[in-house]
């Protein structure tokens, strides 16, 4: 019979230890609970709300389609332009052929703020009625994307209660006409001192309560367009502040390019997702995030892919390597600002995810068998793995089937590895 193992610290140490630690254990679990586990969308599409009308996904994936017939007509044209192998070009060729044809916009974003600007009250409460009614329709009907909302004007003096109107007109109508859809997406821009988050997350709780919504069914994206958003004036790193200050109903930070490049007085010529002012923010903002459930947006290109082939191709190889960077930075949604930006999108997107598909499933499928194999991979890698597979999945670029067949891991059992919650 095996003898009981000693042990020579007393029961009531372990007790103390417990007491002395709860409260930190429940500040670890309001602060830090984890990514949601659910679908990010892998783009973000802006479209000025005089300009978004039923028809919008489907003229940007037309539109789409038609520069790749024009310009980049077949897998080798496009291996040549992007550089890309032969076979996984034609991989990618198909699926984002079929992507621009199914599901061409991911995450839709009807602009109120810079892509509107300032017009008579009577103009911007009819367009965000008739932007609510829009979506409401596309929902009901099955062509909405899977992500959809309005970014409205920001929390400074001059426009606030423009803003906030036009958020509650669009929420408004959206609960007249079917109620809010489950891929509801707000932004807030501009946000420069945590207090602005804090004022939107009232007015969001303010409205729950007028309209009878659960606690917390409202939330919204966090636009960083200012160094004060990155780096207080006494030093500290204020985006956590910012996280903070929105009490658990942040959902995502996006970089806002343009505006941020040009405070720090960034020549327009220079402006770029690739800047070391723009790395530096980002770095700030992954590290806050992490852990917290927030997720993370890079910003956008303004070369946009027009005019004669010679210009496209150099417009399309920057926007491709701006992405592919982004995503080799762990940045897995940026902004896209023309249907000519979709292409090299998804071909950069569907490129990175099927041409690890072999390497990442041969890791996890010897993580879960205990094999071996040349690399040595623990628990918070396996997350990393089976998260970047479902990811793939999720934006099309790799197959659920292919995924299972390559790790023998189902669905059930990659959303266990990468802790998301189970359906």
């Amino acid at each position: 019979m095996a003898q009981a193992a000693g042990t020579t610290l007393a029961d009531s140490v372990r007790t103390r230890v417990g007491a002395s630690l709860a409260a930190t254990d429940a500040e670890l679990a309001r602060r830090y609970p984890g990514d949601p586990g659910t679908r990010q969308p892998v783009h973000t599409v802006y479209v000025p709300a005089d300009a978004f009308t039923a028809g919008t996904v489907r003229a940007w994936g037309d539109q789409a389609l038609a520069a790749l017939d024009t310009h980049a007509p077949g897998a080798a044209a496009l291996a040549d332009l992007l550089d890309l192998p032969a076979p996984l070009a034609a991989e990618v060729h198909d699926r984002m052929r079929a992507k621009l044809r199914r599901e061409p916009v991911e995450d839709l974003r009807i602009d109120f703020e810079d892509g509107y600007g300032p017009r008579p009250d009577a103009e911007e409460d009819a367009a965000a009625v008739t932007a609510a009614r829009t979506v409401a329709a596309a929902v009901a009907d099955g062509t909405a994307p899977p992500y959809v909302g309005i970014r409205m004007k920001c929390m400074e003096a001059a426009v606030r209660d423009r803003g906030i109107r036009t958020l509650d007109l669009f929420l408004t109508t959206l609960l007249d006409t079917g109620g809010l859809p489950s891929g509801l997406v707000l932004t807030l821009p501009k946000v420069t001192f945590p207090a602005q988050v804090a004022a939107m997350a009232g007015v969001c709780e303010e409205f729950e309560r007028a309209a009878g919504l659960p606690a917390g069914r409202i939330g919204f994206e966090i636009q960083i367009e200012t160094p004060q958003a990155i780096l207080g004036p006494d030093g500290a790193a204020t985006v956590p502040r910012l996280i903070d200050a929105a009490e658990g109903r942040a959902t995502a930070l996006h970089y806002g390019t343009f505006d941020y490049s040009a405070a720090c007085g960034v020549s327009a010529a220079h402006q770029s997702l690739d800047h070391p002012v723009a790395d530096h923010a980002k770095a700030v903002m992954q590290a806050a995030a992490a852990g917290t459930g927030v997720r993370l947006s890079d910003g956008s290109t303004n070369v946009l892919p027009v005019g004669p082939t010679s210009q496209v191709h150099a417009a399309w190889r920057l926007h491709h390597g701006l992405v592919r960077r982004s995503l080799a930075r762990a940045y897995y949604q940026g902004w896209d600002m023309h249907p000519g930006h979709l292409p090299t999108r998804y071909a950069a997107v569907y490129a990175f995810y099927r041409e690890g598909l072999d390497a990442a499933a041969q890791r996890l499928a010897a993580y879960v068998a205990k094999a071996g194999g040349d690399v040595m991979d623990e628990p918070a890698t396996a997350r990393a793995l089976s998260g970047y597979l479902l990811r793939g999945v999720d934006c099309g670029a790799v197959d659920l089937a292919e995924v299972t067949g390559l790790t023998g891991i189902d669905r059930a059992g990659l959303d266990a590895l990468a802790g998301r919650p189970q359906a």
